[in-house]
Protein backbone atom coordinates (compact mmCIF):
# COMPACT_ATOMS: atom_id res chain seq x y z
CA UNK A 1 0.00 0.00 0.00
CA UNK A 2 1.02 3.56 -0.63
CA UNK A 3 2.33 4.94 2.63
CA UNK A 4 1.49 8.44 2.28
CA UNK A 5 -2.50 8.00 1.70
CA UNK A 6 -5.44 6.91 3.57
CA UNK A 7 -9.40 7.21 2.99
CA UNK A 8 -12.39 7.93 4.97
CA UNK A 9 -15.34 6.74 3.41
CA UNK A 10 -18.72 6.45 5.10
CA UNK A 11 -21.71 4.60 5.15
CA UNK A 12 -24.48 7.28 4.11
CA UNK A 13 -23.88 11.32 3.95
CA UNK A 14 -22.90 13.78 6.85
CA UNK A 15 -21.77 10.69 9.26
CA UNK A 16 -18.70 13.30 10.10
CA UNK A 17 -16.22 12.27 7.27
CA UNK A 18 -14.65 15.83 7.29
CA UNK A 19 -14.34 15.63 11.20
CA UNK A 20 -12.63 13.01 11.09
CA UNK A 21 -10.80 13.71 8.11
CA UNK A 22 -9.55 17.22 10.00
CA UNK A 23 -9.16 15.72 12.70
CA UNK A 24 -6.73 13.56 11.79
CA UNK A 25 -4.85 15.93 9.56
CA UNK A 26 -3.95 18.04 12.86
CA UNK A 27 -3.01 15.11 14.85
CA UNK A 28 -0.42 14.42 12.09
CA UNK A 29 0.60 17.57 11.65
CA UNK A 30 0.86 18.00 15.12
CA UNK A 31 3.37 15.00 14.98
CA UNK A 32 5.59 16.97 12.30
CA UNK A 33 4.00 15.16 9.16
CA UNK A 34 3.49 16.99 6.36
CA UNK A 35 -0.20 16.61 5.62
CA UNK A 36 -2.78 17.26 3.27
CA UNK A 37 -6.38 16.44 2.67
CA UNK A 38 -7.71 15.81 -0.46
CA UNK A 39 -11.70 15.19 -2.19
CA UNK A 40 -12.11 14.05 -5.41
CA UNK A 41 -15.82 16.07 -5.50
CA UNK A 42 -17.47 18.16 -3.64
CA UNK A 43 -21.47 18.86 -3.99
CA UNK A 44 -21.89 21.87 -2.28
CA UNK A 45 -23.02 25.39 -2.65
CA UNK A 46 -20.65 26.70 0.41
CA UNK A 47 -17.56 27.52 -1.83
CA UNK A 48 -14.65 29.58 -0.92
CA UNK A 49 -11.79 31.39 -3.07
CA UNK A 50 -8.10 30.72 -2.67
CA UNK A 51 -5.74 33.56 -3.38
CA UNK A 52 -5.05 32.66 -7.16
CA UNK A 53 -8.39 33.07 -7.24
CA UNK A 54 -9.76 29.30 -7.44
CA UNK A 55 -13.22 27.70 -5.85
CA UNK A 56 -13.13 25.26 -3.75
CA UNK A 57 -14.87 22.98 -1.10
CA UNK A 58 -15.30 24.88 2.12
CA UNK A 59 -14.20 21.17 3.45
CA UNK A 60 -11.08 20.87 2.02
CA UNK A 61 -10.46 24.77 3.48
CA UNK A 62 -11.12 23.62 6.63
CA UNK A 63 -8.25 20.88 6.84
CA UNK A 64 -5.96 22.55 4.95
CA UNK A 65 -6.33 24.89 8.28
CA UNK A 66 -5.87 22.19 10.26
CA UNK A 67 -2.94 20.99 8.47
CA UNK A 68 -1.64 25.17 8.56
CA UNK A 69 -1.60 24.82 4.87
CA UNK A 70 -3.44 27.48 2.35
CA UNK A 71 -6.27 26.34 1.12
CA UNK A 72 -5.59 24.94 -2.57
CA UNK A 73 -7.82 24.18 -5.17
CA UNK A 74 -5.99 20.80 -6.12
CA UNK A 75 -7.65 19.54 -2.64
CA UNK A 76 -10.89 19.16 -3.97
CA UNK A 77 -10.44 19.45 -8.20
CA UNK A 78 -14.03 19.06 -8.67
CA UNK A 79 -17.07 21.21 -6.63
CA UNK A 80 -20.62 20.27 -8.34
CA UNK A 81 -22.87 23.75 -7.50
CA UNK A 82 -26.59 22.46 -8.16
CA UNK A 83 -29.06 25.68 -8.50
CA UNK A 84 -32.32 24.88 -10.11
CA UNK A 85 -32.51 23.27 -13.07
CA UNK A 86 -28.97 22.75 -14.07
CA UNK A 87 -25.59 22.16 -12.03
CA UNK A 88 -22.34 24.04 -12.35
CA UNK A 89 -19.60 22.08 -12.41
CA UNK A 90 -16.33 23.65 -11.48
CA UNK A 91 -13.20 21.71 -12.12
CA UNK A 92 -9.62 22.85 -11.11
CA UNK A 93 -11.26 25.97 -9.42
CA UNK A 94 -12.40 27.02 -12.41
CA UNK A 95 -16.06 26.98 -14.12
CA UNK A 96 -16.23 24.12 -16.94
CA UNK A 97 -19.98 24.34 -17.67
CA UNK A 98 -23.45 24.04 -16.58
CA UNK A 99 -25.19 20.59 -16.84
CA UNK A 100 -28.57 19.35 -16.36
CA UNK A 101 -29.78 16.82 -13.99
CA UNK A 102 -28.85 13.28 -14.37
CA UNK A 103 -26.01 14.18 -17.61
CA UNK A 104 -23.11 13.91 -14.97
CA UNK A 105 -22.12 10.38 -16.40
CA UNK A 106 -21.38 11.96 -20.03
CA UNK A 107 -18.56 14.41 -18.22
CA UNK A 108 -17.31 11.23 -16.08
CA UNK A 109 -14.48 9.81 -17.96
CA UNK A 110 -13.36 13.63 -18.24
CA UNK A 111 -13.34 14.70 -14.25
CA UNK A 112 -11.82 10.92 -14.08
CA UNK A 113 -8.51 12.52 -15.76
CA UNK A 114 -8.74 15.56 -14.21
CA UNK A 115 -8.85 14.36 -10.35
CA UNK A 116 -5.90 12.00 -11.24
CA UNK A 117 -3.75 14.75 -12.73
CA UNK A 118 -4.80 16.93 -9.36
CA UNK A 119 -4.08 13.92 -6.99
CA UNK A 120 -0.98 12.98 -8.54
CA UNK A 121 0.50 16.44 -8.12
CA UNK A 122 -0.63 17.17 -4.83
CA UNK A 123 1.21 14.06 -3.37
CA UNK A 124 4.12 14.98 -4.89
CA UNK A 125 3.98 18.21 -2.93
CA UNK A 126 3.18 16.36 0.84
CA UNK A 127 4.27 12.97 2.68
CA UNK A 128 1.17 12.20 3.47
CA UNK A 129 -2.47 12.73 1.71
CA UNK A 130 -5.59 12.20 4.02
CA UNK A 131 -8.37 11.54 1.46
CA UNK A 132 -12.60 12.01 2.13
CA UNK A 133 -15.10 10.51 -0.15
CA UNK A 134 -18.76 11.18 -0.82
CA UNK A 135 -21.80 10.23 0.71
CA UNK A 136 -22.09 6.42 0.72
CA UNK A 137 -19.43 4.20 -0.80
CA UNK A 138 -22.10 1.26 -1.64
CA UNK A 139 -24.43 3.16 -3.95
CA UNK A 140 -24.62 0.40 -6.37
CA UNK A 141 -26.59 2.33 -9.10
CA UNK A 142 -23.71 4.87 -9.24
CA UNK A 143 -20.52 2.52 -9.45
CA UNK A 144 -19.82 2.77 -13.01
CA UNK A 145 -19.18 6.69 -12.69
CA UNK A 146 -17.49 6.54 -9.20
CA UNK A 147 -14.67 9.03 -9.07
CA UNK A 148 -14.77 9.85 -5.16
CA UNK A 149 -15.14 6.99 -3.50
CA UNK A 150 -13.94 3.65 -3.76
CA UNK A 151 -12.45 4.25 -7.28
CA UNK A 152 -10.19 7.25 -5.64
CA UNK A 153 -9.05 5.04 -3.00
CA UNK A 154 -7.63 2.76 -5.90
CA UNK A 155 -6.48 5.75 -7.83
CA UNK A 156 -4.32 6.26 -4.75
CA UNK A 157 -3.88 2.97 -3.44
CA UNK A 158 -5.48 3.60 0.02
CA UNK A 159 -6.19 1.74 2.87
CA UNK A 160 -9.48 2.78 3.71
CA UNK A 161 -11.41 3.50 6.72
CA UNK A 162 -15.24 3.24 6.87
CA UNK A 163 -16.85 5.99 9.23
CA UNK A 164 -20.77 4.94 10.34
CA UNK A 165 -23.01 7.08 12.83
CA UNK A 166 -24.86 5.73 15.62
CA UNK A 167 -26.78 8.86 16.40
CA UNK A 168 -29.01 8.76 13.06
CA UNK A 169 -29.97 5.03 13.96
CA UNK A 170 -29.19 1.15 12.76
CA UNK A 171 -25.14 1.69 12.80
CA UNK A 172 -24.82 -2.43 12.75
CA UNK A 173 -26.93 -2.71 10.01
CA UNK A 174 -24.97 0.39 7.90
CA UNK A 175 -22.04 -0.86 8.33
CA UNK A 176 -22.88 -4.41 7.39
CA UNK A 177 -24.41 -3.72 4.76
CA UNK A 178 -22.17 -1.14 3.52
CA UNK A 179 -19.34 -4.18 3.84
CA UNK A 180 -21.33 -6.60 1.76
CA UNK A 181 -22.40 -4.15 -1.39
CA UNK A 182 -18.29 -3.92 -1.64
CA UNK A 183 -16.60 -5.91 -4.27
CA UNK A 184 -14.21 -8.72 -3.07
CA UNK A 185 -11.32 -6.38 -3.86
CA UNK A 186 -12.63 -3.40 -2.17
CA UNK A 187 -13.84 -4.82 1.24
CA UNK A 188 -10.17 -5.65 1.05
CA UNK A 189 -8.86 -2.68 0.93
CA UNK A 190 -11.60 -1.58 4.08
CA UNK A 191 -8.69 -2.08 7.14
CA UNK A 192 -10.65 -0.34 9.65
CA UNK A 193 -14.10 1.19 11.10
CA UNK A 194 -15.25 3.71 13.23
CA UNK A 195 -18.26 4.75 14.90
CA UNK A 196 -18.96 7.87 15.31
CA UNK A 197 -21.24 10.65 17.45
CA UNK A 198 -21.48 8.24 20.16
CA UNK A 199 -23.85 9.30 23.24
CA UNK A 200 -23.94 6.29 25.19
CA UNK A 201 -22.62 4.72 28.31
CA UNK A 202 -18.85 3.09 26.32
CA UNK A 203 -18.63 0.37 28.50
CA UNK A 204 -22.14 -1.17 27.93
CA UNK A 205 -21.32 -0.45 24.45
CA UNK A 206 -18.00 -2.65 24.28
CA UNK A 207 -19.65 -6.26 23.79
CA UNK A 208 -21.31 -4.45 20.68
CA UNK A 209 -18.12 -3.47 19.28
CA UNK A 210 -17.14 -7.44 19.51
CA UNK A 211 -20.04 -8.79 17.96
CA UNK A 212 -20.06 -6.45 15.13
CA UNK A 213 -15.82 -7.31 14.44
CA UNK A 214 -16.70 -11.48 14.75
CA UNK A 215 -19.83 -10.26 11.47
CA UNK A 216 -17.40 -8.19 9.35
CA UNK A 217 -13.79 -9.59 10.27
CA UNK A 218 -12.68 -6.05 10.48
CA UNK A 219 -11.35 -4.39 13.26
CA UNK A 220 -13.53 -1.40 14.89
CA UNK A 221 -10.69 1.35 15.59
CA UNK A 222 -12.66 3.33 18.09
CA UNK A 223 -16.21 4.99 18.98
CA UNK A 224 -15.91 9.41 18.64
CA UNK A 225 -18.24 10.68 21.73
CA UNK A 226 -20.74 12.85 20.47
CA UNK A 227 -19.38 16.67 20.98
CA UNK A 228 -19.91 19.74 19.82
CA UNK A 229 -17.13 21.63 17.51
CA UNK A 230 -17.02 25.19 16.28
CA UNK A 231 -15.59 24.41 12.90
CA UNK A 232 -16.91 25.15 9.72
CA UNK A 233 -19.71 22.58 8.48
CA UNK A 234 -19.56 21.57 5.12
CA UNK A 235 -23.16 22.22 3.80
CA UNK A 236 -26.03 23.10 4.69
CA UNK A 237 -27.36 19.56 6.60
CA UNK A 238 -26.14 21.05 9.68
CA UNK A 239 -27.60 21.69 13.49
CA UNK A 240 -26.31 25.80 12.91
CA UNK A 241 -29.57 26.82 10.43
CA UNK A 242 -32.28 24.51 11.79
CA UNK A 243 -34.37 27.46 13.44
CA UNK A 244 -33.71 27.75 16.90
CA UNK A 245 -35.56 29.52 19.72
CA UNK A 246 -32.48 30.91 22.30
CA UNK A 247 -32.68 33.41 24.83
CA UNK A 248 -30.65 36.92 23.57
CA UNK A 249 -29.92 39.77 23.60
CA UNK A 250 -28.91 41.54 20.44
CA UNK A 251 -31.20 39.34 17.84
CA UNK A 252 -29.97 38.66 14.25
CA UNK A 253 -32.37 36.91 11.98
CA UNK A 254 -30.84 35.69 8.70
CA UNK A 255 -32.71 34.62 6.17
CA UNK A 256 -32.81 30.81 5.24
CA UNK A 257 -33.17 30.70 1.63
CA UNK A 258 -33.38 27.49 -0.04
CA UNK A 259 -30.59 28.14 -2.00
CA UNK A 260 -28.15 29.41 0.49
CA UNK A 261 -24.42 29.53 0.36
CA UNK A 262 -22.05 30.54 2.50
CA UNK A 263 -23.65 30.40 5.37
CA UNK A 264 -20.58 30.36 7.18
CA UNK A 265 -19.83 34.24 6.96
CA UNK A 266 -22.09 33.98 10.24
CA UNK A 267 -20.11 31.83 12.48
CA UNK A 268 -18.34 33.91 14.24
CA UNK A 269 -21.48 36.37 14.99
CA UNK A 270 -22.47 32.69 16.86
CA UNK A 271 -19.22 33.33 18.93
CA UNK A 272 -20.02 36.64 20.18
CA UNK A 273 -21.45 36.64 23.68
CA UNK A 274 -25.26 37.99 24.66
CA UNK A 275 -25.70 37.47 20.26
CA UNK A 276 -28.73 35.31 19.29
CA UNK A 277 -28.62 33.80 15.65
CA UNK A 278 -32.07 33.01 13.75
CA UNK A 279 -32.30 31.15 10.53
CA UNK A 280 -36.13 32.04 9.35
CA UNK A 281 -37.75 31.56 6.63
CA UNK A 282 -41.53 31.94 7.42
CA UNK A 283 -42.51 35.48 7.70
CA UNK A 284 -44.10 34.56 11.23
CA UNK A 285 -41.09 33.53 12.47
CA UNK A 286 -39.05 36.59 11.29
CA UNK A 287 -40.76 38.89 14.13
CA UNK A 288 -38.84 42.14 15.22
CA UNK A 289 -35.03 41.45 14.99
CA UNK A 290 -32.74 44.06 15.46
CA UNK A 291 -30.89 43.19 12.40
CA UNK A 292 -32.06 40.99 9.17
CA UNK A 293 -29.24 39.86 7.18
CA UNK A 294 -29.98 38.47 3.68
CA UNK A 295 -26.87 35.88 3.00
CA UNK A 296 -25.19 34.87 -0.21
CA UNK A 297 -27.31 32.14 -2.48
CA UNK A 298 -26.65 30.19 -6.05
CA UNK A 299 -30.23 31.02 -6.95
CA UNK A 300 -30.72 34.63 -6.37
CA UNK A 301 -33.85 34.64 -8.54
CA UNK A 302 -35.43 31.81 -8.13
CA UNK A 303 -34.85 32.33 -4.19
CA UNK A 304 -36.34 35.91 -4.36
CA UNK A 305 -39.56 34.74 -6.11
CA UNK A 306 -39.79 32.30 -3.36
CA UNK A 307 -39.52 35.14 -0.65
CA UNK A 308 -42.15 37.00 -2.32
CA UNK A 309 -44.54 33.88 -2.76
CA UNK A 310 -44.41 32.88 0.73
CA UNK A 311 -44.84 36.62 1.70
CA UNK A 312 -41.51 37.01 4.14
CA UNK A 313 -40.65 39.69 1.03
CA UNK A 314 -43.51 41.73 2.43
CA UNK A 315 -42.68 41.16 6.23
CA UNK A 316 -38.59 42.63 5.15
CA UNK A 317 -40.02 45.24 3.46
CA UNK A 318 -42.65 46.30 6.27
CA UNK A 319 -40.12 45.81 8.74
CA UNK A 320 -37.51 48.20 6.33
CA UNK A 321 -40.39 50.85 7.14
CA UNK A 322 -40.67 50.81 10.73
CA UNK A 323 -36.23 51.24 10.62
CA UNK A 324 -34.93 47.68 11.48
CA UNK A 325 -31.81 47.50 9.65
CA UNK A 326 -30.85 45.36 6.64
CA UNK A 327 -27.61 43.92 5.25
CA UNK A 328 -26.69 42.14 2.26
CA UNK A 329 -24.41 39.60 1.03
CA UNK A 330 -23.48 38.49 -2.62
CA UNK A 331 -27.15 37.69 -3.82
CA UNK A 332 -28.66 38.90 -0.94
CA UNK A 333 -27.07 42.11 -1.83
CA UNK A 334 -28.43 41.94 -5.53
CA UNK A 335 -32.00 41.56 -3.98
CA UNK A 336 -31.71 44.71 -2.55
CA UNK A 337 -31.38 46.38 -4.98
CA UNK A 338 -34.45 47.62 -7.87
CA UNK A 339 -33.76 44.85 -11.06
CA UNK A 340 -32.29 41.61 -11.65
CA UNK A 341 -31.34 40.57 -15.34
CA UNK A 342 -30.48 37.26 -16.74
CA UNK A 343 -31.11 37.58 -20.19
CA UNK A 344 -28.02 34.86 -20.62
CA UNK A 345 -29.90 32.08 -18.62
CA UNK A 346 -27.02 31.83 -16.40
CA UNK A 347 -29.45 30.73 -13.36
CA UNK A 348 -32.05 29.45 -14.98
CA UNK A 349 -35.11 30.13 -17.61
CA UNK A 350 -36.14 33.48 -15.67
CA UNK A 351 -34.48 36.27 -16.99
CA UNK A 352 -35.59 39.40 -15.08
CA UNK A 353 -37.27 39.96 -11.50
CA UNK A 354 -37.85 43.54 -9.68
CA UNK A 355 -35.75 43.35 -5.89
CA UNK A 356 -36.62 44.87 -2.95
CA UNK A 357 -35.92 48.51 -4.02
CA UNK A 358 -34.12 49.55 -0.61
CA UNK A 359 -30.43 49.94 -2.91
CA UNK A 360 -29.93 51.91 -5.96
CA UNK A 361 -28.79 49.26 -8.00
CA UNK A 362 -29.36 46.94 -11.06
CA UNK A 363 -27.52 43.78 -11.01
CA UNK A 364 -26.80 42.44 -14.66
CA UNK A 365 -25.64 38.23 -14.62
CA UNK A 366 -22.96 37.77 -17.68
CA UNK A 367 -20.96 34.47 -18.54
CA UNK A 368 -17.56 35.12 -16.32
CA UNK A 369 -17.90 34.37 -13.32
CA UNK A 370 -16.00 36.75 -10.60
CA UNK A 371 -13.67 34.69 -8.12
CA UNK A 372 -11.34 36.45 -5.79
CA UNK A 373 -9.98 37.37 -2.77
CA UNK A 374 -10.43 41.16 -1.77
CA UNK A 375 -9.59 43.44 0.88
CA UNK A 376 -11.02 47.23 1.49
CA UNK A 377 -12.14 49.75 3.40
CA UNK A 378 -15.43 50.87 5.25
CA UNK A 379 -15.92 54.21 3.34
CA UNK A 380 -18.88 55.19 5.93
CA UNK A 381 -21.07 54.65 9.20
CA UNK A 382 -24.49 53.48 9.11
CA UNK A 383 -27.09 54.80 11.35
CA UNK A 384 -27.90 51.82 13.59
CA UNK A 385 -23.74 50.54 13.38
CA UNK A 386 -21.10 53.34 13.96
CA UNK A 387 -17.92 53.74 14.14
CA UNK A 388 -16.83 51.51 11.33
CA UNK A 389 -15.85 54.51 8.62
CA UNK A 390 -12.41 53.29 7.98
CA UNK A 391 -12.12 49.65 9.20
CA UNK A 392 -10.23 47.58 6.96
CA UNK A 393 -12.19 44.36 5.65
CA UNK A 394 -10.82 41.15 3.45
CA UNK A 395 -12.90 38.40 2.37
CA UNK A 396 -13.62 37.25 -0.96
CA UNK A 397 -15.89 37.21 -4.28
CA UNK A 398 -18.12 34.57 -5.89
CA UNK A 399 -20.49 36.03 -8.26
CA UNK A 400 -22.15 35.64 -11.64
CA UNK A 401 -23.59 39.00 -11.94
CA UNK A 402 -22.32 43.16 -12.24
CA UNK A 403 -24.14 45.64 -10.30
CA UNK A 404 -24.25 49.12 -11.90
CA UNK A 405 -24.30 51.65 -9.16
CA UNK A 406 -27.37 54.53 -9.27
CA UNK A 407 -26.71 57.88 -7.99
CA UNK A 408 -29.02 57.50 -4.92
CA UNK A 409 -26.60 54.80 -3.54
CA UNK A 410 -24.04 55.83 -1.57
CA UNK A 411 -20.60 53.98 -1.82
CA UNK A 412 -20.06 52.00 1.63
CA UNK A 413 -17.33 49.31 0.96
CA UNK A 414 -14.22 50.04 -1.88
CA UNK A 415 -11.46 47.67 -2.89
CA UNK A 416 -7.85 48.39 -2.84
CA UNK A 417 -8.05 49.07 -6.62
CA UNK A 418 -10.69 51.89 -5.87
CA UNK A 419 -13.68 49.68 -7.17
CA UNK A 420 -16.94 50.02 -4.98
CA UNK A 421 -18.37 47.01 -3.31
CA UNK A 422 -21.16 47.88 -1.82
CA UNK A 423 -23.37 50.33 -0.96
CA UNK A 424 -26.30 51.70 1.38
CA UNK A 425 -28.89 54.04 0.83
CA UNK A 426 -29.49 57.56 1.55
CA UNK A 427 -30.71 56.98 5.42
CA UNK A 428 -27.59 54.67 5.50
CA UNK A 429 -30.17 52.10 7.23
CA UNK A 430 -29.90 49.45 4.29
CA UNK A 431 -26.01 48.06 3.11
CA UNK A 432 -24.95 45.59 0.97
CA UNK A 433 -22.08 43.51 -0.44
CA UNK A 434 -19.91 42.03 -2.76
CA UNK A 435 -17.59 40.30 0.26
CA UNK A 436 -18.07 36.78 1.60
CA UNK A 437 -16.45 36.65 5.01
CA UNK A 438 -15.84 40.05 5.68
CA UNK A 439 -17.68 39.40 9.51
CA UNK A 440 -14.16 37.88 10.18
CA UNK A 441 -12.32 41.01 9.81
CA UNK A 442 -12.00 41.96 13.88
CA UNK A 443 -11.30 45.59 13.15
CA UNK A 444 -14.62 45.71 11.65
CA UNK A 445 -17.07 42.91 13.68
CA UNK A 446 -15.78 44.42 17.26
CA UNK A 447 -17.48 47.51 16.29
CA UNK A 448 -20.59 46.28 14.11
CA UNK A 449 -21.55 44.43 17.22
CA UNK A 450 -21.37 46.81 19.71
CA UNK A 451 -22.75 49.53 17.86
CA UNK A 452 -25.64 47.48 17.21
CA UNK A 453 -25.82 47.02 21.00
CA UNK A 454 -25.66 50.55 21.98
CA UNK A 455 -28.36 51.67 19.10
CA UNK A 456 -30.66 48.95 20.86
CA UNK A 457 -29.70 50.08 24.69
CA UNK A 458 -28.28 46.79 25.19
CA UNK A 459 -25.69 46.92 28.33
CA UNK A 460 -22.18 46.91 26.53
CA UNK A 461 -19.02 45.62 28.43
CA UNK A 462 -16.36 48.63 27.69
CA UNK A 463 -15.00 46.65 25.16
CA UNK A 464 -16.26 44.00 23.01
CA UNK A 465 -13.63 41.02 22.61
CA UNK A 466 -13.66 38.74 19.84
CA UNK A 467 -10.76 36.30 20.30
CA UNK A 468 -9.00 36.54 16.94
CA UNK A 469 -10.32 34.08 14.28
CA UNK A 470 -7.26 32.25 13.43
CA UNK A 471 -6.38 31.43 17.06
CA UNK A 472 -9.95 30.39 17.85
CA UNK A 473 -10.17 28.29 15.12
CA UNK A 474 -6.22 27.01 15.90
CA UNK A 475 -7.84 25.68 19.45
CA UNK A 476 -10.74 24.19 18.07
CA UNK A 477 -8.38 21.70 15.71
CA UNK A 478 -6.52 21.13 18.77
CA UNK A 479 -9.33 20.10 20.98
CA UNK A 480 -10.89 18.47 17.85
CA UNK A 481 -7.23 16.43 17.92
CA UNK A 482 -7.21 15.46 20.96
CA UNK A 483 -10.54 13.74 21.81
CA UNK A 484 -9.63 11.90 18.06
CA UNK A 485 -5.98 10.73 20.27
CA UNK A 486 -7.67 9.43 23.18
CA UNK A 487 -10.77 7.63 21.30
CA UNK A 488 -9.34 6.14 18.58
CA UNK A 489 -6.42 3.31 18.41
CA UNK A 490 -3.70 5.98 16.91
CA UNK A 491 -0.80 2.65 17.00
CA UNK A 492 -3.78 0.40 15.11
CA UNK A 493 -4.18 3.67 12.76
CA UNK A 494 0.14 4.13 12.10
CA UNK A 495 0.10 0.48 11.49
CA UNK A 496 -2.25 0.56 8.84
CA UNK A 497 -0.80 3.43 7.39
CA UNK A 498 2.81 2.22 7.77
CA UNK A 499 3.93 5.06 9.12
Amino acid sequence: MDKKSIMFLGTASSVGKSTLVTALCRYLKNKGLNVAPFKALNISLNSYVTKDGLEMGRAQVVQAEACKLQPDALMNPVLLKPSGNCTQVIVDGKVLCNIEPYKYKELNETLKVKVKRAYDKLSKQHDIIVLEGSGSCAEINLKDSDISNMAMAEIADAPVILVADIDRGGVFASVVGTIQLLSESERERVKGVIINKFRGNMELFKPAIKQLEDIINIPVLGVMPYEKFDIDDEDSVTERIRNKEEVGTLDIAIIRLSHMSNFTDFSILERIPDVTIRYVDKPSELKNPNLIIIPGTKSTIEDLRSMKENKLFDKIKELKESGTPIFGICGGYQMLGTLILDKLGVEGNISQEDGFGFLDIKTRFNETKITKQTKGNILCDLKSIKAIEGSTISGYEIHNGISKIGKKAIPFIKDLDGDIVGVCDQERVIAGTYLHGMFDSEEFIGSFVKSLKENNDIVVAEDIIVEKVNEYKDNEYDRLSKLFEENIDIYQLRKIMEL
